[in-house]
């Protein structure tokens, strides 16, 4: 664990380094500003309430559409585990879902929906496929060691899905959880970016950009960055926890 973390922090400094190095030979704090002043700017963003504003609502869109996409996958990957049509039926669904452009869903839910909601929406869309597939593979492991003892014993279907099926496959679920809460921050972000949402992380990184704030526009980007280690890292203690029961 010590060793890990020693390597950790050397990634961070080398890390540091290199944005140094790249600060001195481009020499131009309009295309990559000091550290220090992105830190500053960051600093400056912490005080203001403004920012958080921004930062909780970015947030809870983020959280609301994660929520959205495990629920919908939940349900759905039961109903393919159960049934060979549904599996079938949602298979092309999901992989048109998976490959379809973010980009264009984002222009066209801009004509759709509000610049608030469409974040959301494709933060949704983006999300059910992975969780489904993690969800239908959890599943279908608990089916593979318990399906027959299951069937021996005829336990009712309602037990099965609340004693057996979701807590044998939670450590599935929320080991996909941390990496895909991440992305969805990340999708989040990207999309309020481009639909110039109004009081979020990404209408202010778009603001930035137009006003060409770079230390601005970074200090959001390490904010981001922080923000979706600390989900991520949240996820993996709860995984723990939860693998650890299993057991």
């Amino acid at each position: 664990m010590k060793r890990t973390a020693l390597f950790s922090v050397f990634a961070l400094i080398v890390l540091w380094a290199g944005w140094t190095i790249a600060y001195f030979v481009i020499g131009n704090e309009y295309i990559l500003p000091a550290f220090s002043q992105t830190i500053a700017a960051t600093g400056a963003y912490l005080v203001s309430g403004t920012f958080y504003n921004a930062f909780f609502n970015t947030l809870a869109r983020t959280v609301i559409a994660f929520v959205c996409s495990a629920a919908a996958g939940t349900v759905l990957a039961l109903v393919s585990y159960r049934a060979a049509w549904a599996r079938a039926f949602f298979a092309p669904v999901v992989s048109v879902l998976r490959t379809v452009p973010t980009m264009a869903i984002i222009l066209a839910l801009l004509i759709w929906t509000s610049p608030a909601a469409a974040p959301v929406v494709v933060c949704v869309l983006v999300l059910f496929p992975a969780w489904y597939a993690a969800a239908l593979a959890g599943f279908d492991e608990v089916g593979r060691e318990y399906g027959d003892v299951a069937r021996v014993y005829k336990v009712p279907l309602s037990r099965r899905i609340f004693r057996m099926y979701l807590p044998l496959a939670a450590p599935v679920f929320l080991g996909q959880a941390g990496s895909l809460l991440s992305m969805g921050l990340k999708i989040t972000v990207s999309a309020e970016v481009l639909a110039k949402t109004y009081r979020s992380l990404g209408g202010m990184m778009q603001e930035a950009q137009a006003f060409v704030e770079m230390p601005e526009l970074l200090a959001l980007t390490l904010v981001t960055i922080i923000l979706g280690f600390a989900l991520e890292g949240l996820c993996a203690v709860i995984a723990h926890f939860a693998v650890r029961w299993k057991r």
